[in-house]
């Protein structure tokens, strides 16, 4: 993985360790070498992760709409700094410059990301390994509904494997390091139901 793809809140949430967690995604990032893309933003844990690549003399490439500039605040300091016309171009350029994506806390635009990102691998339009950072257990509930999914019959168990979790940074970043995409197509046959 030369280049990964962080989506994450433009707040900093109500627990101190999600900033410090994004921060050190960041520094780990740029000292093993792998560049960061990003929303762009100099605000909460969008500007924290990016902060703690460039403190580590990591590259940084954000992508940010031109009608966020204003609200999310272009971070000044980055390697490069893309600017798009929509929200689905943001989507596809981070797709484009990335090896893979890692998702932190954040609201509905970080979990409308990440979905997209996951739905197009399990469509088979990428093979890149889509991970979460499982900061003070923010997606043990996600998870659970993603288990939901598969007890109900509206998501493969293979499907399931593809998402990668982990509360340790080390540890995510081997699993995308080793991660093999499935084969299988998405949709399940009637026969299965």
């Amino acid at each position: 993985m030369k280049r990964v793809t962080v989506f994450c809140g433009s707040s900093f949430g109500t627990n101190k360790i999600y900033e410090t967690q994004a921060y050190l995604l960041g520094k780990t990032l740029a000292n093993r070498g792998i560049e960061l893309v990003y929303g762009g933003a100099n605000t909460g844990l969008m500007g924290t992760v990016a902060d703690g690549a460039l403190s580590q003399g990591g590259k940084v490439i954000g992508v940010l709409p031109d009608f966020l500039r204003e609200k999310e605040v272009a971070h000044e300091g980055l390697t490069e700094l893309i600017i798009v016309d929509t929200m689905h171009e943001r989507k596809t350029k981070m797709n484009e410059l990335s090896d893979g994506a890692i998702t932190l806390p954040g609201g509905f635009g970080t979990l409308e990301e990440f979905f997209e990102m996951l739905t197009w691998a399990q469509l088979g339009l990428h093979k890149k390994p889509i991970a979460i950072l499982n900061t003070d257990g923010f997606f043990d509930s996600l998870n659970e509904l993603i288990q939901t999914m598969v007890d109900k019959g509206f998501l493969k168990e293979v499907n399931q494997k593809m998402l990668l979790i982990s509360y340790d940074i080390d540890d995510l970043l081997l699993q995308m390091k080793n991660y093999v995409a499935p084969t299988v197509s998405k949709w399940i046959s009637k026969e299965l139901i």
